[in-house]
């Protein structure tokens, strides 16, 4: 048995206007353009941004920063934030716009490493006192 769909056609649209790009928008092309790109986040790799949560299973942490696509960042970057839930805003450290397989390349782990980078070069130039623990001695 086949089904047959019924296509409807507007018989006022113009196809020669379409084709040609002639009257289609009651705008302009260019504002219609620039409308577009204010929606549109530009994300430099090496920087800094803050994202949403939008997913949480036991391997992977999906996080919208507003690009094209959403990041995947491995579960285990969150293990000091067991109650990371959808919703919650996390900063991550963009490596790339797209990895092997197309998908935004994103690090939370990174982003922290340089946020507290950040706060000891201000500490620095405050001349503050930073308390911190050992974890490690090394030989020589």
């Amino acid at each position: 048995m086949e089904e047959t769909k019924n296509v409807v056609t507007n018989e006022n649209f113009d196809w020669n206007a379409y084709e040609n790009d002639l009257g289609v928008y009651n705008q302009n092309k260019e504002e219609i353009e620039q409308a577009y790109d204010k929606t549109l986040s530009n994300v430099a790799v090496g920087e800094v941004v803050e994202g949403t949560v939008t997913g949480v299973n036991k391997r992977e942490v999906t996080v919208n920063i507003g690009y094209k696509s959403e990041g995947i960042i491995p579960v285990s970057e969150f293990r000091y934030n067991p109650d990371l839930k959808v919703g919650d805003k996390v900063e991550v450290y963009v490596e790339s716009a797209e990895d092997k397989s197309g998908q935004l390349a994103l690090s939370h782990k990174k982003a922290r490493q340089l946020k507290s980078w950040d706060r000891v070069n201000e500490a620095l130039e405050k001349d503050e006192i930073i308390k911190g623990y050992i974890k490690c001695r090394t030989k020589g």
